[in-house]
């Protein structure tokens, strides 16, 4: 309580004097009267002081929060070495060599399906077994000629299959042992009929489905898309960008909530580079932000 005392030739002047200063919330503790006039004594509480806010905790870098780990999921990964864990939480699968069943390249559009064909091509190539490379894209402009340059370059066979028919037809005719990547047009994940559509593609050939998503996305929206992918029956997953997404939370969240196998991650447009086999070991490291080394890109 905070104390005043107010001197005035009168009492009127004195209150009128305190409630200017001390306001309507003033009390009145006494008058006196003096040879010069009043004196009043009055309290006012003090007004409390608004508390500091305390800032906000920061995630640091490279932690999993920092990545925007799904909460669920960074509570399960918090236990334990990080490679242990992700090990035991997540999916790891090597990519199929595409000889047995066709390598099928999906996902929305602009997450990088072609060149992740032409990275498969390549791969192919240099172990010794030139591919087939089929392409059902006939809806964006350039997409057929995209994938016909890498075909030009590797010199391999390349066809254009925008039907379930033509499509069954180019993988019957391939030689034998042929490996086979199928480059697909982008699929919006939340149209039900373009998702069928796909999946029918898929199994017309039955081929083995990669679903192909940049990292650096929401993590909600990673992992509802991953579900669709996976209810089409999709069972891999590669991530592109990851040499240029800081944030990786998205690529946890679509493998979790898939689920979905991690397989390789796409880190650069080199098609004889650009692929980086994924492990507990390697995620972990591309977690805490270690730089991919030079003897991994050139893989």
């Amino acid at each position: 309580m905070r104390l005043r005392i107010f001197r005035a030739r009168s009492t009127s002047q004195a209150l009128a004097e305190v409630r200017r200063e001390l306001g309507e919330e003033a009390v009145i503790l006494g008058v006196t009267r003096s040879r010069d006039g009043v004196e009043v004594t009055a309290a006012v509480e003090p007004a409390e002081e608004a508390p500091v806010p305390r800032p906000a905790a920061v995630p640091c870098p490279g932690s999993l929060a920092w990545h925007n780990t799904p909460p669920a999921l960074l509570d399960r990964l918090g236990a334990g070495p990080l490679a242990e864990a992700l090990e035991r939480e997540l999916c790891f699968a090597p990519l199929p060599r595409g000889t047995e069943r066709p390598l099928l390249v999906a996902g929305p559009p602009g997450a990088g399906k072609t060149t992740t064909a032409g990275k498969f091509a390549t791969r192919a190539l240099l172990s010794g077994t030139p591919p087939l490379l089929v392409t059902s894209d006939s809806n964006r402009a350039g997409a057929a000629e995209q994938l016909a340059a890498f075909a030009r370059i590797l010199g391999t066979g390349m066809a254009v299959a925008p039907t379930t028919e033509a499509l069954v037809k180019a993988v019957r005719d391939r030689r034998p042992g042929q490996p086979v990547v199928i480059d697909t047009a982008g699929a919006d994940p939340f149209d039900p009929e373009e998702m069928a559509r796909l999946s029918a593609f898929a199994r017309a050939v039955d081929a083995e489905m990669v679903l192909v998503l940049p990292a650096g996305l929401d993590a909600a929206e990673a992992a509802e898309i991953a579900r669709v992918y996976a209810v089409a029956g999709c069972r891999l997953l590669l991530p592109t960008r990851l040499d240029q997404a800081r944030r990786l939370g998205s690529v946890l969240a679509a493998a979790w909530g898939g689920p979905l196998a991690l397989t390789e991650g796409g880190i650069g447009p080199g098609p004889a580079g650009g692929l980086l086999p994924l492990s507990p070991e390697t995620l972990a490291g591309r977690l805490r932000g270690d730089r991919i080394a030079a003897e991994e890109t050139a893989a």
